[in-house]
């Protein structure tokens, strides 16, 4: 059976990030992507430039409506907009489904695309019901309430917020080697990779996720789900399209050549 994704996201018209980026991924790695939207954005690859948010309402609906008749193998959160959301979304979820949650803040531009009182709910609400979580190190550093200088370690004082598994992506750190780093209950594990130099990375985060939620769904292991979605992103980027005129879009379609 195809496995099913529902991805919970918002709407980017420049088809780069958001729920666009979702169905891309989980369709190019076989599984069944749904999704149920939190906002649309106007926005390009040289900015967001206005949110209309859903209605927390309507967004739960979305969600019961797919999963009473379809169902999901794993459900992946990106934008999610406010404190109210959040928490719409938490209580629409049921218990025990595996969850990835991108806890998405700032755009790639610089725009904020959730409030304070949102990351204190995503900490209080969704973390604890997470399988994964995936921050980069600016979210992580926001969560943390502090400036990171080990990532190791910040990935398992994140394990503290209560979810089963914290992926700390390096992308936004220093040198010609990057690091994620994989926490869990048995430990950390570094992914060090070469700094690939393009613009063109807007939505590695929405796209990293929805992989990852996708291994997931077809019965990966934790690590074996990372390391795929990791080389799927990174050969999304080295094929990358040069489309816009700033943060340009990945190649999800790359697998098809």
């Amino acid at each position: 059976m195809t496995a099913r994704v529902l991805s919970v996201a918002g709407s980017d018209s420049g088809g780069g990030a958001g729920i666009q980026a979702d169905l891309k991924t989980i369709t190019a790695l076989g599984g069944f992507a749904m999704t149920a939207v939190t906002a649309v954005t106007v926005q390009n690859t040289l900015g967001v430039s206005d949110v209309f948010p859903v209605p927390p309402d309507i967004v739960a609906a979305q969600i019961r409506a797919v999963l009473s008749d379809i169902g999901a193998d794993c459900v992946k959160t990106g934008m999610l907009v406010s404190a109210e959301v959040v928490i719409a979304v938490t209580e629409a979820l049921p218990g025990g489904m595996p969850l990835v949650v991108d806890p998405v803040m700032v755009s790639t531009s610089g725009r904020a695309l959730l409030d304070e009182a949102g990351v204190t709910a995503l900490r209080t609400h969704l973390f604890p019901k997470a399988t994964l979580i995936t921050p980069n190190l600016p979210e992580a550093e926001s969560l943390l309430g502090h400036a990171i200088t080990d990532g190791a370690q910040a990935a398992r004082d994140l394990l503290r917020l209560g979810c089963f598994a914290v992926l700390l992506k390096g992308g936004h750190g220093e040198g010609d080697v990057l690091t994620d780093y994989l926490a869990d209950a048995d430990g950390v594990r570094p992914f060090p990779a070469p700094r690939i130099d393009s613009r063109s990375t807007h939505g590695t985060g929405c796209t990293l996720a929805s992989a990852i939620a996708t291994g997931l769904a077809q019965g990966m292991t934790m690590t074996d789900a990372v390391e795929r979605a990791r080389t799927y992103v990174r050969r999304a980027i080295e094929s990358a399209l040069a489309l816009g005129s700033g943060n340009g879009p990945l190649n999800h379609g790359h697998l098809a050549h």
